[in-house]
């Protein structure tokens, strides 16, 4: 299930994503298991991503970015083109750099 924001929280998160690159890219094969874990890696270690999503239509890319929203469990930040910033809060028992225990 996606996490809610509020607006303030929604507004607090874009200002902190603004000098965030990309860590995922999604290319033709659209968003597959592999991206979908990468992209799952990139949130437990940062919380706050982006993501350059590289479909050249524009619906593709928003149902992409729903997809990817659903299967993460991530909440949308804000998408701006083909770049979608997401953010999803650490686990309690997970730490604070990402890696496994």
């Amino acid at each position: 299930m996606p996490v809610s924001l509020t607006s303030r929280e929604r507004s607090h998160l874009k200002a902190r994503a603004h000098a965030l690159e990309p860590v995922v890219q999604v290319g033709h094969a659209g968003v597959t298991d592999t991206v979908v874990a990468e992209i799952d890696r990139a949130l437990l270690a940062h919380e706050l991503v982006k993501i350059r999503v590289d479909a050249a239509d524009r619906v593709a890319r928003a149902q992409w970015c729903e997809a990817i929203c659903s299967r993460t469990g991530a909440a949308e930040v804000q998408r701006v083109g083909k770049v979608l910033a997401l953010w999803r809060p650490r686990p309690d028992d997970a730490p604070p750099d990402g890696r496994s225990r």
